[in-house]
């Protein structure tokens, strides 16, 4: 089924509101941040701990100079829910993010592996569908 997104064309970024399941498969609603550059999806290690699904960010972990997130472990999330479409047992960066970004994920190329996607800047939407089969 073809879903139709709207974005903000005069941000800087692509902002989306996804949805996920957490370890009680109640779901929350997170923001994040579309990236056509990254190869995988990453989460914030906060949001993965509210979640149930890290045991604990007491693990100090530093950006190092030059890079734009920090990862460092890997999770698999059984339920996300991304511009309308169910994506199961999405394998998932576990990464930290400064809290001054105001993003939970950044939802990279792995996402658009799964759907046709179509961004279109003019109307402020992002068309996604499935392959056919």
């Amino acid at each position: 089924m073809r879903s139709f997104t709207e974005f903000d064309p005069q941000q800087r970024y692509i902002m989306l509101q996804i949805c996920v399941a957490d370890k009680n498969e109640k779901t929350r609603d997170f923001l994040a941040l579309l990236d056509t550059g990254a190869p995988a999806t990453e989460f914030s290690d906060d949001v993965l701990q509210y979640l149930g699904f890290l045991e604990s960010t007491n693990q100090q972990v530093t950006l190092q100079h030059g890079m734009q997130t920090q990862k460092y472990g890997q999770t698999v999330l059984p339920h996300v829910e991304i511009c309308s479409h169910s994506i199961k047992n999405l394998k998932v960066y576990v990464s930290h993010f400064e809290k001054s970004w105001g993003i939970d994920a950044l939802i990279g190329l792995d996402f658009f592996r799964q759907l046709r996607v179509t961004i279109d800047y003019k109307a402020g939407q992002i068309i996604t569908e499935p392959y056919e089969e």
